[in-house]
């Protein structure tokens, strides 16, 4: 099954539990490129706001990737990661509607929500409901009945819809503190990916040793998180470079956890 590649390790660790073979595929400023896909019978993609990029996967790779699968009769696997939160402009719509019989559609409400409930949802294909049900059936009945049925109230009260209003503005508020406070007191920190989603990446400047950034950082109380422990095979002309989680910080304390992230930079060594 390909994976992004950078790509979360969870998911590659779940895939590899089931006893598939994860693939890693690149990703670049389009996202997954299918033409790498090879002789994969599935693609697991963020296309919604990559992680931990944050590119979102173009019209062009979208229809080549669903093209892809249909020449190999094979299945996209789509995570509807952080689509919720697209900051700029409303969210582009799933891959999942371009081709309903080729693409697993799969979210949750533990980011958007709260990651107790453990709810999420499969659109699935005609063809493996079955099997997804007898696999389900084998390890789980059902999630917690008051849970579902309490879900179910605030989704028709529109509460759901509120909420993610309320939200989004939140985060699009620290997320805009996060570049005032990059562009003012680390400089050498160039933001990537879109406005969207609960976490930003910072590139480095080509050569920074990264896990001295990351050491340096934690040693002044913040933490960031390398880009190296999200990649499989490292590519020429990858930049090093952090993930910063924003979403449940005050943006007062973004702001101090920048100036000093951006001490630690002044002083970043850079590799031979």
């Amino acid at each position: 099954i390909g994976v992004e590649d950078p790509g979360g390790p969870g998911q590659r660790s779940l895939l590899a539990y089931a006893g598939a073979t994860p693939v890693p595929v690149p990703v670049d400023a389009h996202g997954l490129d299918p033409a790498t896909l090879g002789g994969c019978v599935a693609a697991l993609v963020t296309p919604a706001h990559q992680f931990p990029t944050g590119v979102v996967l173009t019209s062009g790779r979208r229809a080549a990737l669903l093209d892809w699968a249909r020449r190999r009769n094979a299945y996209v696997l789509e995570d509807d990661y952080d689509a919720e939160y697209r900051f700029d402009r409303e969210p582009i719509g799933a891959v999942q509607g371009l081709d309903p019989d080729r693409v697993v559609y799969a979210g949750s409400l533990s980011k958007s929500l709260a990651p107790a409930l453990r709810i999420g949802w499969l659109v699935l294909p005609g063809p493996l409901v079955e099997g997804v049900l007898r696999g389900r059936s084998a390890t789980d009945l059902a999630p917690p009945v008051l849970a579902q049925a309490a879900l179910r109230t605030f989704l028709a009260a529109g509460e759901l819809d509120r909420h993610l209003r309320r939200t989004r503005l939140a985060y699009r508020e620290r997320r805009d503190r996060l570049a005032l406070a990059v562009a003012r007191d680390a400089p050498d920190l160039e933001l990537a990916g879109i406005p969207a989603g609960l976490h930003a990446v910072g590139l480095l400047p080509p050569g920074t040793d990264e896990a001295g950034v990351v050491a340096g950082a934690a040693a002044a109380s913040v933490g960031v998180y390398p880009m190296a422990a999200y990649r499989v095979v490292p590519r020429p002309g990858d930049r090093p470079g952090l993930v910063l989680g924003y979403a449940p910080l005050r943006p007062d304390a973004i702001a101090e956890g920048v100036r000093q992230l951006g001490t630690v930079l002044g002083v970043a060594p850079i590799r031979a």
